[in-house]
């Protein structure tokens, strides 16, 4: 568990530079540079896919008779919703395992009684398409756009504030992409750096991706937005 002060640290022992002191001396040009560098690099990771480290699970309850829920305003850390992993439920379930999104919103919910719902998304609000019965809970995976914690306090935050902050994503990644940024942007060559932060970035994320992809909608077509199926059968009838 690194810092990013002590990434750009070794990172500078890479590049043969003089170590940072403080990324946020705005009087130091070089320390504004690894600054600037690794918001670059953790953007960059944070827009790559479907981290395991930002899947996150959110729920919306629903009022009866309102059909736009503004995201931002119930999720404040929503970047993005991860397919296919809607659901209906009562309560929601803040633990991701090994298996795929969808496969653990299905195993979890697939026999929990509930009603049928259509949506999409438009303007950064979740827009149901009918009216809605009153106090339903829709629970969803999605992709945080949190992408350092403090060391302190274990808070997660959206961009960098302090020389403290521990980035969410794999330090050794973080590393090779402020390296190679760095590099780039001082006029040095950096497609050595650059090749080896692209394969050790694919092996890291491909680590976390599932090995199957499972539907919960089963066999039906999907229209309009995402249709959420409750299941009508019982475990008896099986």
């Amino acid at each position: 568990m690194k810092t990013i002060l002590e990434i750009c640290r070794e990172v500078a022992d890479l590049a043969a530079v003089k170590r940072p002191n403080d990324l946020f001396n705005s009087s130091s040009q070089q320390d504004s540079i690894f600054l600037s560098v690794a918001k670059s690099c953790l953007d960059s990771l944070l827009r790559y896919g479907d981290w395991q480290e930002l899947v996150k699970v959110g729920c919306i309850r629903t009022i009866r008779g309102k059909k736009q829920y503004p995201l931002s305003d119930i999720i404040p850390d929503f970047y993005s919703l991860i397919n296919n992993t809607i659901f209906i439920k009562d309560t929601q379930e803040r633990i991701i395992g090994a298996i795929t999104p969808e496969q653990w919103m299905r195993d979890k919910y697939f026999y929990s009684a509930g009603c049928e719902l259509k949506f999409k998304l438009q303007n950064g609000m979740l827009i149901l398409l009918n009216e809605p019965p009153m106090n339903v809970c829709i629970v969803f995976q999605y992709r945080s756009n949190n992408i350092v914690w403090d060391f302190n306090t274990f808070e997660e935050k959206n961009t960098l504030t302090a020389n403290t902050d521990v980035p969410i994503f794999d330090e050794y990644v973080v590393k090779l992409g402020i390296l190679w940024r760095w590099l780039k942007r001082s006029g040095l060559d950096y497609t050595e750096e650059f090749d080896e932060y692209e394969q050790e970035l694919k092996k890291r994320y491909g680590a976390g991706l599932a090995s199957e992809n499972i539907l919960l909608a089963h066999d039906e077509v999907l229209q309009e937005g995402v249709t959420v199926n409750a299941v009508t059968f019982n475990q008896s009838d099986k």
